[in-house]
C-alpha cells in the first residue's frame, strides 16, 4: 500500500458517516494542493478531501476553507459539507454527479451566461470568514519565496511597479467585497444538469467580484468577445470600466499564481511539473505586460463616467 493510500485509509477510519460499513476508496484526479478521494459505501458516494503537504506556506487557511465551503453550499452552488474531522483536517463533501468542465466546454455564450448565474448566487452567499486580496497575497508569497529559497523568474520583481499601478487602477471602480472563489480553474466547475456547481474553496475569501470574473476568463482562455459576454451576463450590460477591471484581474491571476507555482515547485510532494506551470503562467503574463493593453485597461478602469 502506498503512503497516500495508507493516509486515505487512516483518514476514512476517523469518519463517522460510514462507520461500521465497508467502503471503497479511490483517488480523484485533478488536485494540485490536496488529495481528493471518492469514497463509496453501498449505493452512496462521497468526496473525501485531505490537505496537501505544507499548504500553510501557500497561505491556505483550513478553518477559512471549511467555513466558506459551508457558506457557498447554502446557495446551492458549492458542495455540502457532510462531515468535518478537524484533528485530521478532513472534509467529507457531497459528491456532485455530472461532467467536470474544461476550457473547451466553457467557451460558448450559453455557458458564459450559466457561469454568470452561478457567480451571482455565490457572490450573494453569507459572508466568508476572511478577505482575499491578490496584491497582498503577492507580497506574502514573495516573503515565502525569500524565506524558503524558491526560484522565481529573474525579471519578476522588475514588474512590481506596474503591479502597483494596476492596483491603483482597479481600486477606482472597486465593487463591494463579496464571497469569491478566487481560484476558478475550469475543473472547479461541475455541471449537475441544472446549474454549474463550483467546488474547492481553499483560496476563497471576500473579494471584488471582478476578480472572479477575470480569473475565470483567464483560466478558460476567453477571447475578447467571451470576456465581454461574461461582463454583460453578470452586470446586465457591457460596462467598459468593469470589463477593463476584469482584464486587469485576469492578468493579476497569472502574476500571482506564478508565485504559487514557484512555491509548489519547492515544497510539493505531488508529481506535477510545477516549474512548467509557473514559467508558462509568467510567459503569458509577460505577453500582456509588454503590450499596450495594460495601459489601455488602466485608462478605461480609471476613466470618469460621462
Amino acid at each position: 500500500m502506498s503512503s497516500s493510500s495508507a493516509r486515505a485509509e487512516a483518514a476514512a477510519a476517523r469518519v463517522s458517516l460510514w462507520k461500521g460499513r465497508p467502503v471503497t476508496i479511490s483517488p480523484l484526479s485533478g488536485g494540485l494542493t490536496n488529495e481528493n478521494y471518492l469514497v463509496e459505501s453501498g449505493d452512496k458516494r462521497y468526496v473525501m478531501r485531505l490537505p496537501g503537504q505544507s499548504t500553510e506556506l501557500l497561505s491556505i487557511d483550513r478553518e477559512n476553507e471549511v467555513h466558506n465551503t459551508k457558506a457557498a453550499a447554502s446557495t446551492g452552488i458549492g458542495p455540502r459539507v457532510l462531515e468535518h474531522v478537524p484533528e485530521q483536517q478532513v472534509m467529507v463533501l457531497e459528491f456532485i454527479p455530472g461532467p467536470t468542465m474544461s476550457a473547451q466546454k466553457l467557451q460558448t455564450r450559453q455557458m458564459v451566461a450559466r457561469m454568470a448565474h452561478s457567480f451571482h448566487r455565490l457572490h450573494n452567499a453569507p459572508r466568508f470568514l476572511r478577505d482575499f486580496n491578490m496584491f497582498r497575497l503577492i507580497e506574502t508569497y514573495l516573503g515565502i519565496v525569500d524565506q524558503h529559497g524558491a526560484t522565481i523568474p529573474g525579471d519578476y520583481r522588475d514588474w512590481l511597479p506596474t503591479v502597483d499601478l494596476i492596483e491603483r487602477a482597479v481600486s477606482v471602480g472597486a465593487l463591494h467585497l463579496a464571497p469569491c472563489h478566487n481560484d476558478l480553474l475550469c475543473e472547479n466547475f461541475i455541471d449537475d444538469g441544472v446549474a454549474l456547481r463550483i467546488v474547492d474553496y481553499e483560496l476563497s475569501g471576500n473579494n471584488d467580484p471582478c476578480f472572479d470574473l477575470g480569473n475565470t476568463a483567464q483560466e478558460a482562455d476567453f477571447d475578447h468577445d467571451l470576456r465581454a459576454a461574461l461582463c454583460e451576463s453578470y452586470f446586465g450590460k457591457v460596462d467598459p470600466r468593469q470589463l477593463a477591471r476584469m482584464n486587469l484581474f485576469a492578468l493579476m491571476s497569472d502574476v500571482g499564481w506564478t508565485l504559487w507555482g514557484a512555491i509548489q515547485a519547492k515544497i510539493s510532494a505531488v508529481d506535477y511539473d510545477f516549474h512548467g506551470y509557473y514559467t508558462g503562467r509568467w510567459e503569458r503574463a509577460l505577453g500582456v505586460l509588454r503590450s499596450d493593453r495594460v495601459q489601455d485597461w488602466m485608462e478605461a478602469a480609471t476613466k470618469t463616467s460621462n
